[in-house]
């Protein structure tokens, strides 16, 4: 299997120098691959940069988005990457950790954003493109980052207290994070991909998760989970990386022009995911499926007390100093919840 994978790595590597020398007039074309529905903030935004980078290109580059998993799951699509199977993806900043690049799963910490101001401060400022270029060595370029949201809870009870989670099973993304998130909150944590995760919920191998009210609405989760709690309580958002090897060797004048369609594409993308998730939660009442729970601020304060102790614990793995710098960027005092 090993002889087998570095074989293809190498002929799709080959293909990639031999061709960013012979693409004086042929047509470039990119596979773009992501988890999500087309309905989606993620979705769109692939759909728009596709869109933007054939009208820049004059039709010189096309992309072609491959939604909800059609091509690979969770697991499978950063070494198709690697590889050169797919050229472009934009998956959760989690899924770098078992990458490799465990500072990534800092995005994950609970309660560590309150608002996209503060979050912006940081994807878009020095720390995040630091972070952005530590992919470099794993033959990855991170080019931008995109938002989906801030996460809710959900469950087939209503979660309003710490106390409500003890004992559940919750699916999570692969992250140690994540994981030390629900067991500080009395859950069981379970790794699952996420195409999974509605069967999951059907069937009751999980009993609840977390995501983004756009995620649990256009994967028709409210139909399985009678009750989501508005947590705001971590946040969701993608890292748009492509083959290093492929990037590198595309002609200047097409990079450019592919550069300017990802920086309009990542301003679509921002611009719709709060107007998405917000429509998602009206969509989710009006279901009738689905019952929104609302917390009050003491029960608000008493998960963030549960839950920042994670913080710390997690300092070790991510960087001390990495988790400080985000604290004073953004006026987080842990001391406070």
């Amino acid at each position: 299997m090993k002889i087998w994978r570095i074989g293809i790595g190498i002929m799709a590597l080959t293909w990639v120098v031999l061709g960013g020398t012979a693409w004086a007039g042929d047509q470039i074309s990119i596979k773009f691959s992501h988890v999500v529905a087309k309905d989606t903030p993620k979705g769109k935004a692939a759909d728009k940069f596709a869109e933007l980078a054939a009208s820049y290109t004059k039709d010189r580059v096309k992309v072609e988005v491959y939604p909800n998993s059609q091509l690979f799951k969770d697991k499978e699509e950063l070494e198709a990457v690697q590889m050169g199977t797919v050229q472009m993806l934009a998956p959760s900043l989690a899924k770098f950790g078992p990458l490799g690049v465990k500072e990534f799963e800092v995005f994950d910490l609970p309660f560590l954003f309150d608002n996209y101001e503060q979050l912006h401060k940081i994807t878009y400022g020095p720390i995040g493109q630091a972070l952005l270029a530590k992919l470099s060595s794993k033959g990855i370029l991170g080019l931008t980052y995109w938002d989906n949201g801030f996460k809710q809870m959900s469950a087939n009870k209503p979660l309003k207290n710490v106390e409500d989670f003890k004992g559940l099973k919750l699916r999570i993304q692969s992250s140690k994070v994540l994981d030390a998130q629900m067991r500080a909150l009395g859950g069981n944590p379970q790794v699952m991909a996420f195409s999974e995760v509605y069967q999951a919920l059907q069937t009751g191998v999980v009993d609840g998760t977390e995501n983004p009210a756009s995620n649990f609405y256009t994967q028709k989760m409210h139909e399985v989970q009678k009750h989501m709690t508005l947590s705001d309580h971590g946040y969701l958002g993608y890292a748009v990386i492509v083959n290093k090897a492929f990037w590198e060797g595309l002609p200047p004048e097409v990079r450019t022009q592919l550069d300017r369609a990802l920086a309009d594409a990542t301003v679509y993308a921002n611009q719709i995911a709060k107007q998405e998730n917000d429509g998602a939660i009206e969509a989710v009442r009006q279901s009738g499926k689905t019952q929104v729970v609302l917390l009050t601020n003491e029960q608000r304060a008493a998960w963030k007390k549960a839950l920042v102790k994670v913080h710390q614990e997690m300092a070790n793995r991510i960087g001390a100093e990495l988790i400080q710098s985000i604290h004073m960027a953004t006026g987080f005092d842990p001391s406070k919840p």
